[in-house]
């Protein structure tokens, strides 16, 4: 129905790409709910995701203080797509960037990338839930379904290759991400937080901590009260909603229209397994925090997740083990490397890979400590320490043998050790989002300070406000910096694809 057409214009562009994928996703709704209902169904159903290639016979020269937005070199590069209007902004600003730099049109038709039925139904529907055992037996010969082949990370890692088949024969990916594989993180995302994709903010605080959700919600809340203070009613104004697992939604008081609208949605019977918070502005560029749990496992899962929505950056604040006996509990520590002691990620990122720092992000990470605590210049020393992390995935190293792995810690220079950190980090580096490691230190292990309920709970009661504090206000500096400083050229290679 949709024959493939080329387009100068990145808005017409998005709107062909939104109409197809509204077409085609509407037959496979239809067809299951037919399915489903016990009608015949005389044939297999298959709908394909639209796709954007670009085709270009010379080299560009692109302004060399851009990240991303161009392609290598010669050639045909394309990429599947899906929910188009979750990515609205995001899509037009790639359209634009790539048409600015190539003056080639856009090239938007249907793939040959099936959209399994599951993924048909952006808002999370159980396709099997409503199916008896029989439906169920027979729903593969009438419905693709999700196919793990299609949705691994080869190019996100760097791994794939274009002529040997295990991309597409002569053609270079557009984009880190395919549909299917977008699709799946996007379901996954609802199930582990309880809220929606299209809630999470560009800007994300990552925790291993209840403390810091408590304070979060207190100041998430907070803020969509009214105020009568000019000064605190500006900033309140940045922020028109505050939305909590099960989609349910705070609207400010402080903006005229919202603050007659009631709340909305329904909180889970039980916590998610990472819920997550958003503290909401109207562009999409405020603030989301996720309770990662704890351990390198639970971080890899959501920022393998949360990666597919391209946010501008992503921080972990967390607590750790101080290595440095001129360390004291509540110090904070501002990570410029890691050691990768966790293995989580070694199968998609070789521990030889180097995890820079970024200059931009620790810049703010460091003004954002100096603002909340006052303390600036030499004086900043005597509460934070820049170092090495090193990130383990045994809670209760301690118990065994750690001579070797104090070893490893001594040479590296580590000062800190956690759990999620390098992971977090990592990752961060893998799927080319802008990152940064703030920690706490809430024991010493190596000096006999180890954590024990009263000198924790002295801890958390001094500590978590102002840490959380520091980790808005750096994200907030990185916003007002503007997202061509903070998305790094350190994150790209020689040959990448053109979408950030």
């Amino acid at each position: 129905m949709f024959a493939t057409e080329k387009f100068t214009n990145p808005e017409a562009a998005y709107a062909r790409v939104l109409e197809i994928y509204e077409h085609n996703t509407t037959i496979l709704r239809d067809a299951f709910r037919q399915f489903s209902s016990g009608q015949g169904m005389s044939q297999r159903v298959r709908a394909c995701y639209p796709f954007v290639r670009i085709t270009t016979e010379k080299s560009t020269h692109t302004d060399t203080r851009q990240s991303f937005g161009f392609v290598a070199g010669p050639g045909c590069y394309e990429t599947t797509l899906t929910r188009p209007q979750l990515f609205h902004q995001y899509l037009l600003a790639q359209f634009k960037l790539v048409l600015q730099n190539h003056e080639v049109p856009l090239e938007i038709g249907v793939s040959d990338m099936p959209i399994p039925v599951h993924f048909a139904f952006p808002e999370g529907i159980h396709v099997e839930g409503s199916l008896d055992p029989e439906h169920l037996r027979t729903l593969p010969d009438y419905f693709d379904l999700p196919d793990l082949a299609t949705m691994d990370d080869r190019i996100a890692n760097g791994s794939y290759e274009v002529d040997n088949g295990a991309w597409r024969e002569g053609v270079h990916p557009l984009a880190l991400f395919t549909g299917p594989r977008i699709d799946y993180s996007l379901h996954r995302l609802r199930h582990y937080t309880a809220t929606s994709p299209d809630q999470f903010q560009r800007y994300v605080l990552f925790t291993n901590y209840a403390f810091y959700v408590d304070e979060f919600v207190r100041l998430g809340r907070r803020l969509m009260e009214p105020t009568d203070d000019p000064e605190e009613l500006a900033y309140r104004r940045q922020y028109t909603a505050f939305v909590e697992p099960g989609n349910v939604t705070t609207w400010s008081a402080n903006q005229e229209g919202l603050e007659t609208r009631a709340a909305s949605g329904v909180a889970p019977a039980r916590q998610p397994q990472m819920p997550a918070y958003h503290l909401q502005r109207a562009d999409g560029s405020g603030i989301t925090l996720v309770n990662i749990g704890v351990g390198p496992s639970n971080a890899k899962t959501v920022t393998d997740h949360v990666a597919v929505l391209r946010p501008h950056g992503w921080l972990m604040l967390g607590h750790c083990a101080g290595l440095s006996a001129s360390q004291r509990m509540g110090d904070y520590v501002l990570a410029h490397a890691y050691v990768r002691d966790d293995h989580v990620l070694d199968d998609d990122l070789p521990l030889w890979v180097p995890i820079p720092a970024l200059a931009e992000v620790q810049l703010a990470l460091q003004d954002a400590v100096a603002s909340i605590t006052r303390l600036e210049g030499y004086e900043l020393k005597r509460i934070m320490r820049t170092g090495t992390v090193a990130s383990v995935d045994d809670r209760n190293w301690e118990l065994r043998d750690h001579r070797m792995p104090l070893l490893r810690f001594s040479q590296s220079r580590a000062i800190a050790l956690d759990m999620e950190s390098a992971t977090v980090a990592a990752n961060g580096f893998r799927f080319r989002v802008p990152y940064g490691t703030l920690l706490c230190v809430s024991d010493k292990p190596l000096h006999g300070e180890i954590k024990l309920p009263g000198m924790a709970n002295t801890f958390y009661e001094q500590r978590v406000a102002q840490h959380l504090q520091i980790g808005i206000r750096a994200l907030e500096l990185l916003r007002n910096n503007g997202i061509e400083q903070v998305h790094s050229r350190k994150l790209r290679s020689f040959a990448e694809p053109a979408f950030r």
